[in-house]
């Protein structure tokens, strides 16, 4: 198990992951959300190789319209 944080909330994961596969794991489009990892912004393109590892602070933010 490895412990991160994800949009301010303590969570456990079984093992490290991809963004893309924590992505579809929850159900979430990649096309209409933003990622940063430890602060930084995560190029959409890079969510297949970026892992998910013990101890990073992550925020997935969803875009919304409006005008």
């Amino acid at each position: 198990m490895i412990t991160l944080t994800i949009n301010g909330r303590e969570e456990q994961l079984e093992r490290e992951m991809s963004i893309a596969d924590f992505l579809q794991q929850r159900a979430i489009n990649p096309r209409i959300v933003a990622v940063a990892r430890n602060g930084e912004v995560v190029d959409r393109g890079c969510y297949a190789t970026t892992l998910l590892r013990a101890n990073d602070v992550i925020e997935i933010v969803r875009a919304v319209g409006g005008g």
